[in-house]
């Protein structure tokens, strides 16, 4: 099991403690606000390695350092993915119901493998996302962003969670797999059960399988021209299970955290004057902002898992061979050890790990952060004046271990910029736009 250093003691004015020793990373006394003093209080009290649970009964390692979570993810023969090597999960000591299970239980994905199985996956993941078109999809994602704002733009108001930062993914996603909008919102809906680590995670997995197992069906029936026929037909010869499983990997991973990443995108240019004066004179681009959000406001706070390959010693703790290491991507790229003096990243800097590091580096993090950049420029230029309608400690923020996302960022503005003949988005369910693959123009979205 995964057991913490007998020594370890509970972190310093942590709101919620699971067993002795351990900080919970769940439960209604964490949101944004809280999470990062948490891992300070975590730092402060245990080191770059801590003990923490992540669902009552499930205690696992929160790589808190920076230096330690890049060997983490660098070193496969002690850290593997694989979590059938999960000590909790052979001793049946994980229950069949817990939330956290359709997150960390094991798939045949390339999230789940190490070595030559996850390069062979990882190859057709990392082709089927080199074919979008970037000009194509960049100039979608613009016509989907203005058609949404052109849908609330007479209102003086808006949720821009609900009404923007989660529904344009969503479309833009579902487009790319080739399904329609309704079809598209309830894979969306799936997707955001399972990443909540409530009780109804497991039903939202099988709600979210069977939805995908339908489209490759119709796809192994039809080829067309989107990822999900891109899979399906790679070199490397996926069966329909690896493609279901990848898709739930990539669906899960790209949405979510590109909801996360435009929400935070616009909260900060809301609530820091300077950044949105900088960004304004042109003294900082929009990329450089967008690192900056990276850099202090991961969308994935937290990212499953690692288990220990053998007994060793990391980060000041005694790790025991199949326990859980979780990686702390939000507490790393906060780690005193790699910031500046005055805490500052520097712009431009991308060393951050938002999109964690090594061999299973995130594939997606190009278009990702053409959709994120698109849809921040988009309404930053046609709602000028836009302003938060509420105080900024009255957000509301999604309760996670995994996630920091806001559950609502209600503004208010007066002077809609909107192109001539824009529309609103149609509420008859029509198919969403399927990019091109073949001859793309890739993002140009910088070195990482």
């Amino acid at each position: 099991m995964s057991t913490p250093h007998p020594s370890a003691g509970p972190a310093v004015g942590c709101p919620v403690t699971g067993a002795p020793g351990t900080a919970a990373l769940y439960g209604p006394g964490l949101d944004g606000d809280t999470m990062p003093a948490l891992y300070e209080e975590l730092r402060g009290t245990h080191g770059p390695v801590a003990p923490v649970s992540i669902a009552p009964g499930i205690d696992a390692w929160l790589v808190l350092g920076h230096r330690e979570l890049l060997r983490l993810t660098r070193e496969e023969q002690d850290f593997s993915h694989d979590p059938r090597r999960w000590s909790l999960l052979r001793e049946g000591r994980v229950p069949a119901d817990s939330p956290i299970l359709p997150m960390v239980g094991w798939r045949p994905a390339l999230l789940f493998a190490d070595g030559q199985q996850h390069r062979r996956m990882r190859s057709a993941v990392s082709d089927a996302l080199a074919g979008i078109n970037g000009h194509e999809l960049r100039r979608s994602v613009r016509a989907t962003a203005e058609a949404l704002i052109a849908g609330f733009a007479a209102h003086g108001e808006a949720d821009l969670v609900a009404a923007y930062a989660r529904t344009l993914p969503m479309r833009v996603i579902a487009g790319l797999l080739g399904l329609d909008d309704r079809t598209g919102r309830e894979l969306v809906n799936a997707v955001a059960g399972l990443v909540s680590a409530t009780g109804g995670a497991g039903d939202a997995s099988r709600r979210m399988g069977a939805i995908l197992k339908g489209l490759i069906e119709e796809r192994r029936r039809a080829r067309g021209d989107d990822i999900v026929s891109a899979l399906l037909h790679h070199p490397a010869r996926l069966t329909d299970e690896e493609v279901l499983h990848n898709l739930v990997v990539m669906f899960v991973a790209g949405n979510q955290t590109t909801v996360n990443w435009i929400a935070t995108a616009l909260r900060i240019l809301l609530c820091d004057p300077a950044l949105r004066s900088s960004l304004s004179g042109g003294h900082l681009g929009v990329d450089d902002a967008l690192d900056l959000v990276l850099w202090r406001f991961p969308p994935t706070q937290n990212f499953p898992a690692r288990y220990a390959t053998r007994d060793m010693g990391f980060g000041g703790q005694d790790i025991r061979a199949g326990d859980m290491l979780i990686l702390g991507l939000a507490a790393a790229n906060a780690d005193p050890e790699v910031l500046p003096a005055d805490g500052t990243p520097v712009a431009g800097n991308r060393s951050h790990l938002a999109f964690g590091a090594g061999p299973h580096i995130c594939p997606a993090q190009d278009p990702a952060r053409l959709i994120t950049r698109t849809a921040v420029d988009t309404i930053r230029h046609r709602l000028p004046d836009l302003e938060l309608a509420v105080m900024e400690d009255e957000l509301e923020w999604i309760n996670s271990p995994w996630s920091k996302g806001l559950g609502t960022l209600p503004v208010r503005f007066t002077s809609p910029q909107l192109p001539q003949g824009t529309v609103p988005p149609r509420t008859a369910e029509a198919p969403a736009p399927a990019w091109a693959h073949r001859h793309a123009v890739q993002p140009q979205a910088g070195p990482h």
